[in-house]
């Protein structure tokens, strides 16, 4: 699938998540950095566990979110890089190795033995979200950052493939064209939020990310520079709000309310002395509230968190990469801003826990640079560093190729 990139200077991040929609735009500055003229971001409708469930509504919550955003940067934008947390994305290993003569490696070669190993799935089944070289080898000597201009008889290269089910990401497309948008490439929630807080260090030494939102849990594990594992759990904060609602039949946005306001992972001896009202479902009259001990409220908030995170710990022990990650765990997503989080984290999941935020991109507001935009500042970062900040191969040999005899000149040189 070809990718469109968007014009150098100016990238537009996506986030279309189950509770809300969050659009940034970003201009990159004279020093290649990022800064942030424009922020949107809406109510999201018609999503559940990060699934398109109605195409109207949907589109509404992302028409409104991308209008803000360019208002507020007095300019259109028609390509965006956006997340994706729909379609249960899959993390696939490949080594792929292939001849190449004995020659000097060249961007070509590098090239054909990365397109061998991205065709390794099954296209009727799934798409391919991202194809990453993790590492090359030349005559199996592994360790090799960057072949080109090395010698060998055999140029290898291990690929991490990240592919979704075809429906729902054709879905999540088809809301994005519907807006007048096109995409300049997909991203798995959580390895934007990867890249948007943790610190070049962690990705080194090797750190799992958590991102809680309101409808799914994404995880990515990041080691030796790169990430190497994703997956997705269709639980989120939404759950716990469902719960409360349901156990203690209040309406939906109440229960939402006593999870901000009084939500917590962790009982206190406080906690059974203090009260707090619960209005009913259906009653008008405040005066019908019930008073229930904060205790209660804990201990269903508790009870949802604690099997989010031994979920998380099943997956991370069935991916192998359980302890091979490291002990390094950065929270980051809505949910994640739940008081008392970071300590159960470490006593469910047995790792050093921190909580993560974006890294600080100018002209970003104060009020949309939390953990709950994470993936968006991520996609921001992600969209500098993989599409304007890195040279782009292909586009340079096809300038030096421009006439006839450039091209049969590269011809006689890949051939003898």
């Amino acid at each position: 699938m070809t990718k469109i990139i968007p014009r150098i200077g100016t990238i537009a991040a996506l986030d279309i998540g189950t509770t809300k929609v969050a659009c940034f735009i970003a201009k990159m500055g004279i020093e290649g950095d990022l800064q942030v003229f424009g922020v949107g971001h809406h109510r999201s409708r018609g999503m559940k566990c990060g699934q398109v469930t109605n195409l109207d509504e949907a589109e509404a919550g992302v028409r409104a979110a991308v209008e803000a955003a360019e208002q507020m940067a007095d300019e259109r934008v028609d390509k965006v890089f956006v997340n994706m947390s729909c379609g249960s994305p899959q993390s696939t290993g490949v080594n792929v190795e292939l001849s190449v003569a004995g020659h000097q490696i060249r961007d070509s070669d590098v090239r054909r033995v990365i397109d061998h190993g991205s065709s390794q799935y099954d296209p009727n089944d799934r798409e391919l979200i991202h194809c990453i070289p993790t590492g090359y080898s030349i005559d199996s000597s592994n360790g090799i950052i960057d072949p080109r201009g090395m010698y060998g008889g055999k140029l290898g290269v291990h690929i991490h493939l990240v592919t979704a089910a075809l429906g729902p990401s054709r879905n999540l497309g088809s809301v994005i064209e519907r807006c007048d948008l096109s995409v300049a490439e997909r991203v798995v929630s959580s390895y934007a939020s990867g890249v948007a807080c943790l610190v070049e260090d962690e990705k080194d030494l090797g750190c799992t990310i958590i991102d809680m939102g309101g409808g799914t849990t994404s995880i990515a594990v990041f080691a030796e520079g790169h990430v190497c594992f994703v997956e997705t759990i269709p639980v989120g904060g939404q759950h716990i709000t469902g719960d409360i609602a349901k156990g203690l039949s209040t309406p939906v946005a109440k229960a939402e309310r006593l999870k901000t306001v009084h939500g917590s992972v962790l009982q206190a001896p406080a906690n059974a002395r203090e009260l707090i009202k619960v209005p009913l479902v259906g009653e008008d009259d405040e005066t019908s509230a019930n008073e229930i001990p904060k205790s209660m409220l804990v201990q269903i908030v508790q009870a949802r968190m604690e099997e989010t995170l031994e979920l998380v710990r099943s997956h991370l022990d069935a991916s192998g990469f359980g302890k091979s990650a490291g002990r390094r765990v950065v929270l980051t997503g809505g949910a994640s801003q739940l008081e008392g989080l970071r300590d159960l984290s470490e006593l469910v999941l047995d790792k050093q826990v921190r909580l993560g935020r974006p890294k600080m991109i100018r002209g970003l507001p104060e009020s949309v640079s939390g953990p709950a935009f994470s993936t968006a500042a991520g996609l921001l970062r992600y969209g500098l560093r993989e599409h304007v900040t890195k040279p782009d191969y292909a586009a340079m040999q096809a300038a030096k190729n421009k006439n006839s005899f450039g091209r049969i000149g590269q011809w006689l040189k890949e051939n003898f």
